[in-house]
């Protein structure tokens, strides 16, 4: 029997997925979390065999959870299910220590798949999802996303979906003064001179969506 640990900040997409998932056979929904913060918890208190997350969501966000786990369990197994499945955004979630990745219009039966093949220690990626080579402009972007650290993507995308330096500080639980830094610091690596196109910049990418969350 699988055990699964659920993470999304959306009850109804929750509910999908235990639905889809319990009538799959071999798999247990061990328990629901609606942030990165409540999941870690949970995780810690439970130890399911495999973390299904989506990237977006209210605080730290998957990424983050994601290193969160690795750093805890060296073999924890996650799963990544997202709307945004850029280039980018698969390659930075597997980084991080994510072992599969999903798009949320994914078929229901490529989700359980993907529980199965990472829940055995398999890396799944879902169809077309292959980190491939950008061309031009966009691979000059691509690599100079890669060069941000974790930290400053997690800046990085709470900015461009239009949080405030404030905000982004109470979120990631650092100073006005320090997000000021990272903020300067990922607008000089990203070659961009404002908010705005920094924002432009993650949409161009698929790492935020054009109204935000």
């Amino acid at each position: 029997m699988i055990t699964v640990l659920l993470v999304d900040d959306h009850p109804v997409v929750r509910s999908g997925y235990r639905r889809l998932l319990e009538q799959a056979g071999g798999i247990r929904i061990l328990a629901e979390a609606d942030d990165a913060e409540q999941a870690y918890t949970r995780y810690c208190d439970l130890a399911p065999d495999l973390t299904l997350t989506d990237l977006s969501m209210p605080g730290a966000g998957g990424l983050e959870l994601i290193r969160r786990l690795r750093a805890r369990d060296a073999h924890a197994r996650v799963l990544v299910v997202s709307m945004h499945d850029s280039q980018a955004l698969v390659r930075r979630a597997l980084d991080a220590g994510a072992l599969g990745f999903v798009s949320k219009s994914a078929a229901p039966e490529g989700l359980v798949a993907a529980v199965r093949a990472v829940a055995g220690g398999q890396r799944h990626l879902g169809p077309g999802l292959a980190p491939d080579a950008p061309q031009g402009e966009a691979a000059r972007e691509a690599q100079a996303l890669a060069l941000l650290t974790e930290r400053e993507f997690a800046v990085f995308r709470l900015l461009a979906q239009g949080h405030s330096v404030a905000e982004c500080a109470d979120i990631l639980k650092l100073s006005t003064k320090t997000l000021s830094n990272y903020q300067t610091l990922v607008k000089d690596k990203l070659g961009v001179a404002t908010t705005a196109a920094m924002a432009h910049l993650a949409i161009r990418h698929g790492i935020v969506s054009g109204a935000g969350h």
